[in-house]
C-alpha cells in the first residue's frame, strides 16, 4: 500500500526517527467519537439499550473502541530486560502516560500538554459522569465492584497528574521508564550514521545540556565533528538511579538507623550511576574509533607526519652533505695553502742557503785579500778586526769593500782601505752604544742589554719558574682553560701571554752552571755573602777580607800586560793600546756575560760582545784569554 504524505495525521518530535515527520495513514472506517454524551432521544435509546429492551446494532463497534481506550488506562507491566524498577508499592505499576493519554509522547510531552490531558481524561473518567455504567449492572455487588472500579481509576488519573506534574518526581519516573540500554559494538563502514545516530539521539534524552549536538554525516565540518565528541565525553545525567534493594527510610527505627540506610542507598545510587557513565563513555569510544571523518583526519595526519619525517631526513641528509662538501673544500684549500707555503719555505730556504754560500765566499775572499795585510802587519790591523767585518758586513759590503782593495795593488792602500771601513764600523757601533746608553738600556752594574719587549715584561724569578713547572705538571693537556687555571695557580699577577711564552724560553733554558757553587754555597750557608765570581772564590779562599781586591789586582795585572803588549808598527804609526784599553765597567760587563751565556749557548762570543760595550769579539776572547792566564799564574805562585 502507498503512504500518503500529503495526510499529516501524527507528528513526534523532530528527535524521533533519525529526525524526520511520521506520516500514517489508513483505508478504515473512521472511529465512533466519544466526546459526546447521549441526550435527549439519543438517552432515551441508550437507558433502553442498556435494559436490554432494545437491540444494539452498533454494540459491537462500541464495545471494540471502549476496550481499545480501556486497554490504554489499565495498569501494565511496563518492565523491560534493562530497565529499572518503578515508583510504586506493588509488583505492577501504572503508566501514567498512557491513563493521560501520552502514551505517544512520554518524556517529550510538555506541562501545557500535560495539564491539557489531564483536564480532558478526568472529566471523561469521573465517577459521576460513569453513572450510566452502574445502570448496566443487576446485582448491587456488581454495581458496587465497578463503582470501585471507576473511583480506583480516577484515583489513578489523579495520582499519575501529581507525579507528571511535578519536575522532581517526574525527573525519577523517566528515570524508570522503559529504556533501551544497548549500545552498538560494530558495523559497517557505511552504516555508521544509521547505526551510532539513534543511539546517541536515545542516549541524549539524558543531558543536562539542551540541545545535543548531531552526530552530523560524512561532510560534516571537522570542527563539529569535534564539538560534539567533547560533549560527550563531557557526557552530565541528570538520570536517576532507584534500586530494587533500596531501604525504605519511612521503616527506619532511629536517627541512625534512617542515616545508615541514606548511606546504603547512595552507594547503590553511585554504584548505578557509575555503570552508566561507562556505558555512556563506551558508546563514544567505539563511535571516536569507527568514524570514517576520525579516522580518515587520523589517515590525512599520519601522512603529514611522514612526510615532515621525510622531509627532515632529507633536510639533514642535504645539510650533511653540504658540510661534508665544505669540509672537503677547507680540506683542499689548506692542502693547497700548506702546499704553497711548503714551496714558498723551500725557495726562501733555497735562496737562503744561496745568500749563506754568497755570504761565506765573499767572507773567504776578504780573508784572503787580508791575509798579507796580518803577515805585514800594516796598520796595527788583526785578525779580529778582519772577523768583526766578516760577521758584521752583509753581501753587498763585503763585495763593495773586496772590489776596492782588489783595485788596489799596494798593500798598504789596501790596509787604509780595510782601517776606514773598521773605523767607519766602530762609528756605528758607537752610536748605537751611546743610543743604548741614553735610553738606559744598559745597567749600572753591566748587566747584557735587553730588548724593549722583555724590559716591559718582569723577569722570571726561582718561585715563579717552580711554580710555574709544577702547574704544567699539575694541569696537563687537555685541561679546560689550563693557562688561565695555571696563571691562578701562580698567584702574581702573570698573564696568559707572558706564560705561554715563559714555556718557550724560560722552561726550556739550561741551569747556568757558572752559578752551581754559588748555589751550593746558599744551600750550606743560608747567611753567606753572594760571589760574583771565581776569581773572588779563590781570593776569599786565601783569606781575603773583600771581593773587591781580587778586582783591583786584577786591573793591575791586566795594565801590566797590556803595557808590555803595545808596540809600535813599522811604518811608524802607533800602536792599538787605545782600542784594547778596558775600563772598570766592561771588565764586569765581560765577567757578568761570560756567566751568563756558557760554553753551550750558541753564538756564545757574539752575544758576549754584544753585552760588553766598545768591544769586539776578538777583543773579548783575548780578555778572558789573559784573564784565565793570570788566574793560573797566580795559582801556581800559591
Amino acid at each position: 500500500m502507498a503512504i500518503h504524505t500529503q495526510f499529516h495525521l501524527i507528528t513526534y518530535s523532530q528527535e524521533i526517527v533519525d529526525g524526520q515527520p511520521i506520516f500514517v495513514s489508513s483505508n478504515c472506517l473512521p472511529v465512533k467519537a466519544l466526546k459526546f454524551e447521549p441526550a435527549g432521544h439519543a438517552f432515551h435509546s441508550a437507558a433502553l439499550k442498556r435494559l436490554g429492551v432494545q437491540e444494539d446494532n452498533n454494540d459491537a463497534d462500541d464495545k471494540k473502541v471502549v476496550d481499545d481506550k480501556e486497554q490504554t488506562y489499565l495498569p501494565s507491566d511496563s518492565y523491560s530486560s534493562k530497565s529499572k524498577k518503578k515508583s510504586g508499592t506493588g509488583d505492577k505499576q501504572q503508566d501514567h502516560y498512557a491513563l493521560l493519554g501520552l502514551g505517544h509522547l512520554r518524556y517529550l510531552a510538555t506541562e501545557d500538554q500535560i495539564r491539557k490531558s489531564y483536564r480532558e481524561t478526568a472529566l471523561r473518567f469521573h465517577p459521576d459522569k460513569q453513572a450510566a455504567l452502574l445502570l448496566a449492572e443487576e446485582t448491587e455487588a456488581a454495581k458496587q465492584a465497578k463503582k470501585d472500579e471507576i473511583e480506583s481509576h480516577f484515583k489513578a488519573i489523579q495520582e499519575a497528574y501529581e507525579v507528571l506534574i511535578d519536575p522532581v518526581k517526574r525527573r525519577i519516573y523517566d528515570s524508570t521508564d522503559e529504556f533501551d540500554d544497548e549500545i552498538p559494538t560494530d558495523c559497517a563502514p557505511q552504516d555508521f550514521f544509521k547505526v551510532f545516530g539513534p543511539a546517541f539521539m536515545r542516549n541524549g534524552r539524558w543531558s543536562v545540556n539542551q540541545p545535543i549536538p548531531s552526530l552530523g554525516d560524512d561532510n560534516t565540518k571537522l570542527k563539529e565533528v569535534d564539538n560534539f565528541y567533547n560533549f560527550w565525553y563531557s557526557f552530565k545525567s541528570w538520570r536517576e538511579f532507584p534500586h530494587a534493594d533500596e531501604f525504605d527510610l519511612e521503616q527506619a527505627e532511629s536517627r541512625d538507623h534512617r542515616r545508615w540506610m541514606e548511606r546504603q542507598n547512595a552507594k547503590l545510587t553511585e554504584k548505578a550511576r557509575k555503570e552508566d557513565y561507562a556505558r555512556i563513555r563506551t558508546l563514544v569510544d567505539n563511535a571516536y574509533k569507527r568514524d570514517p571523518r576520525i579516522l580518515r583526519r587520523k589517515e590525512e595526519e599520519r601522512a603529514e607526519k611522514q612526510r615532515k619525517k621525510e622531509a627532515k631526513i632529507l633536510a639533514k641528509k642535504l645539510q650533511e652533505e653540504e658540510a661534508a662538501r665544505i669540509a672537503e673544500e677547507e680540506r683542499l684549500r689548506k692542502e693547497k695553502e700548506e702546499r704553497h707555503a711548503t714551496e714558498a719555505a723551500l725557495q726562501q730556504k733555497k735562496v737562503k742557503e744561496k745568500e749563506k754560500k754568497l755570504l761565506r765566499k765573499e767572507r773567504a775572499r776578504l780573508r784572503a785579500l787580508s791575509g798579507p795585510l796580518l803577515s805585514h802587519c800594516l796598520l796595527d790591523i788583526s785578525d779580529g778586526d778582519v772577523e768583526m767585518l766578516c760577521m758584521s758586513l752583509d753581501i753587498e759590503q763585503l763585495r763593495s769593500l773586496c772590489e776596492n782593495m782588489e783595485g788596489r795593488q799596494v798593500l798598504l792602500e789596501q790596509a787604509k782601505i780595510l782601517r776606514d771601513k773598521l773605523c767607519s764600523k766602530k762609528e756605528v757601533v758607537d752610536e748605537k752604544t751611546n743610543q743604548q746608553n741614553a735610553n738606559g738600556s744598559i745597567k749600572a752594574n753591566g748587566s747584557a742589554s735587553l730588548s724593549n719587549t722583555e724590559k716591559k715584561e718582569k723577569p722570571w724569578n726561582k718561585e715563579e719558574i717552580d711554580l710555574l713547572r709544577k702547574g704544567m705538571h699539575k694541569y696537563p693537556k687537555g685541561t679546560s682553560r689550563r693557562w688561565e687555571v695555571i696563571s691562578e695557580y701562580i698567584g702574581t699577577g702573570r698573564s696568559v701571554e707572558e706564560i705561554m711564552k715563559a714555556t718557550k724560553t724560560v722552561l726550556l733554558q739550561k741551569p747556568d752552571s757558572s752559578k752551581a757553587f754559588d748555589t751550593f754555597l746558599e744551600k750550606r750557608k743560608p747567611g753567606a755573602q753572594s760571589i760574583e765570581s771565581p776569581l773572588t772564590t779563590r781570593e776569599e779562599l786565601e783569606g781575603v777580607s773583600t771581593p773587591t781586591s781580587s778586582t783591583s789586582n786584577i786591573e793591575d795585572s791586566h795594565s801590566k800586560s797590556t803595557d808590555d803588549q803595545n808596540s809600535t808598527t813599522a811604518n811608524g804609526v802607533s800602536s792599538s793600546s787605545e782600542q784594547d784599553v778596558w775600563s772598570t765597567v766592561q771588565e764586569r760587563a765581560l765577567v757578568q756575560a761570560l756567566k751568563a751565556f756558557p760554553k753551550e749557548t750558541s753564538q756564545r762570543w757574539e752575544r758576549v760582545a754584544a753585552a760588553v760595550p766598545g768591544k769586539t769579539v776578538n777583543q773579548c776572547k783575548k780578555k778572558f784569554a789573559l784573564m784565565k792566564e793570570n788566574f793560573r799564574n797566580k795559582k801556581t805562585a800559591v
